[in-house]
């Protein structure tokens, strides 16, 4: 068994972190359409379109090669695209023109903070102790924008649970509130409970409250071990979400108290919003001529990789919630930073999609846990050797501080990370989701590091008799692999998991199983033919994205069994049914003798065994990257 290195989660430089542009993501739309499509609610791709599985045709199999012929088309190419998804210089956002916007500024009471942004868009900030309502001290109590009120003001917008109730030793009246009008442009509210501290910030005429959130510590209140900001606005005035994750036509719970079923049997839940993290940068929900959006921003403080995966929004009857998730234990692959400034908005619009936000000005606010641009480095390379045509790769920058990606240039490989915190780093390059190649960094302020050629090391290179899927550390040229991140494996819209012997020369990806459950579809058999000079030693490497429960596969050819595999490092959440493949990939490796084979027609069987156990959906699983046979 070896195990991959971690996928590392990107990031957008603190200085100029919202240099963003709507790009495609990897189609996972529930409706249907590509992600970042102009439609209400979707979530559009961040910096560099985000790779994905190439689209391969028929995905048809060959025994000769073991490979197929793919269309030269990459998934994931909608809409506009940028050259870096570390730091991408932009215009700093123009001087505002105080006579339209006369009415900035802040006003105070005992109950609240109030910020008029000059822009049409009021909002308040609670100061107080906890009101009957349900409002915390240092919630966003009041958003009224074009003189329409679009909070719940019944509940508040708010960190976790809110800032009270984020560690054991802080209750309601330990929050400390301070707010500023630093100068004649900017606004600063600053929330402080125990080791956390949540900024609002305002610009002259902007509709937009910034915010940042650090902290030196993981919240330890029960149930709130995670860092989350949540926007709950009201669903009659902000109808239009993602659709996955709309919830008014449920009739049925189906799994834990979070994923449901409609009367037509297609599936909902907050889960099945989510995207990889390299895909979005925008969340939100529009309205008549409105459309708020939580726009996402510096990411290095972030953590579970370029290409995790966590829930977006929730569309209840009453409140449209859009989350932000700093870091979150669902599916987690590596530990939580701290110390790093996260940062994020919400922005109004006329339902049109945000663009491009300034926060170069971050740096004179006087925010606690900032790097400027000028205490950070660069990291860039010339080339990178041994690219498929058809896949994006990403190069990433991780540490235990911070983490960073930045797209390599299709042909050269070449590619460049600005901004960059001071310090040593892995870099890891991806095919798609899958690490082919690794080294260690060091970046320094003000400097340039430039690495040396690199030359990726793809399993995709050995050849073999037969191969199913492809080794890029993702699920989707699968079957049902197409669907798995925006419904539950139960779907009405799944096909069939257990779609019987896959043969090899015939059958094609979409015959095999995306995902395996030790309860439904275990013994997936894959038959393919040899010759008696093909009766040799062999090797049958299998590829998981992730497991549940600690399964691992077991396979028998012909008369012969491996041994079990060891239990391999994976997330203890769910995964699989919660819309996301992403775990730790892992290649399983097995020697065939040569007298377990047969001429003519031999049959491998692939069985999920584990000391774990669960039923049905929740039983021990996998997700599968590739399965092959070479000799």
């Amino acid at each position: 068994m070896t195990n991959y290195p971690r996928a590392k989660l990107v990031v957008l430089t603190a200085a100029l972190a919202m240099s963003l542009g709507g790009c495609g993501g990897d189609g996972d739309s529930s409706d249907g359409s590509a992600v970042g499509a102009e439609t209400p609610g979707s979530a559009a791709s961040s910096v560099d379109s985000g790779a994905s599985a190439p689209t391969t045709g028929s995905g048809t199999t060959t025994p000769d090669t073991g490979t197929t012929t793919p269309v030269v088309t990459l998934k994931g190419s909608t809409g506009a695209t940028l050259d870096s998804g570390c730091t991408t210089a932009i215009a700093a956002a123009p001087t505002p023109d105080a006579s339209t916007t006369s009415s900035f500024g802040l006003t105070t009471n005992d109950n609240v903070y109030t910020v008029d942004t000059g822009a049409g868009l009021v909002f308040k900030i609670r100061r107080g102790s906890y009101s009957s309502n349900t409002q915390a001290p240092g919630d966003l109590t009041s958003m009224v924008y074009n003189g329409v009120e679009y909070q719940d003001v019944t509940s508040g917008t708010q960190i976790n649970a809110g800032m009270g109730w984020i560690y054991t030793t802080v209750g309601e009246n330990d929050v400390v509130l301070d707010a500023v009008q630093v100068d004649a442009d900017h606004i600063r509210i600053t929330v402080t409970a125990g080791d956390m501290t949540h900024y609002y910030l305002a610009h002259r005429g902007e509709a937009k409250i910034y915010m940042g959130t650090v902290f030196a510590s993981e919240p330890n209140q029960e149930n709130e071990g995670f860092v989350r900001y949540i926007v709950r606005a009201l669903t009659g005035r902000l109808p239009n979400g993602p659709a996955a994750s709309n919830m008014l036509e449920n009739t049925a719970t189906i799994e834990a108290s979070d994923i449901f079923s409609t009367a037509t049997g297609e599936t909902r839940s907050k889960h099945y919003s989510n995207q990889r993290l390299r895909d979005w940068y925008y969340i939100g929900a529009t309205g008549s001529n409105v459309g708020l959006w939580v726009v996402r921003g510096n990411s290095e403080g972030m953590s579970g990789g370029p290409f995790y995966r966590s829930l977006l929004n929730q569309g209840l009857d009453t409140q449209q919630q859009l989350t932000y998730i700093v870091n979150y234990g669902m599916a987690q692959t590596e530990p939580y930073r701290m110390n790093v400034l996260n940062t994020y908005a919400l922005v109004f619009t006329d339902g049109s999609k945000p663009a491009v936000i300034d926060t170069s000005w971050y740096g004179d606010m006087g925010l606690k846990g900032w790097v400027a641009s000028s205490a950070r480095g660069t990291v860039s390379g010339a080339s990178i050797t041994g690219l498929d045509s058809h896949y994006r790769y990403t190069v990433g920058l991780s540490n235990t501080t911070a983490q960073y990606w930045t797209a390599a240039d299709g042909t050269s490989g070449s590619f460049s990370c600005a901004g960059v915190i001071p310090g040593d780093y892995t870099l890891n390059v991806y095919k798609n989701e899958l690490v082919v190649a690794s080294q260690a960094v060091t970046v320094t302020a003000g400097g340039t590091t430039t690495v040396s050629p690199i030359a990726v090391t793809d399993p995709s290179s050995k050849a073999a008799l037969w191969r199913i899927g492809d080794w890029d550390g993702s699920p989707t040229e699968l079957r049902n692999g197409d669907k798995v991140t925006y419904m539950h494996p139960s779907d009405v819209r799944m096909a069939s998991w257990a779609p019987g012997d896959f043969v090899v020369g015939t059958s094609a990806n979409t015959d095999f199983p995306a995902y395996m459950w030790k309860d439904k579809n275990n013994g997936q058999r894959v038959t393919f033919t040899l010759t008696a000079s093909q009766l040799l030693a062999s090797t049958v490497r299998i590829g998981l994205t992730t497991s549940y429960l600690g399964a691992r596969p077991q396979i028998t050819v012909n008369g012969w069994s491996s041994t079990l595999p060891a239990a391999p490092s994976q997330p203890k959440t769910r995964s699989l049914t919660v819309g996301t493949y992403r775990g730790n990939n892992t290649l399983y490796t097995y020697t065939v003798p040569a007298s377990a084979l047969v001429v003519g027609t031999n049959t491998l069987t692939i069985s999920l065994n584990t000391g774990s156990t669960g039923d049905g959906w929740l039983s021990p699983a996998a997700a599968i990257d590739a399965v092959d046979f070479s000799q």
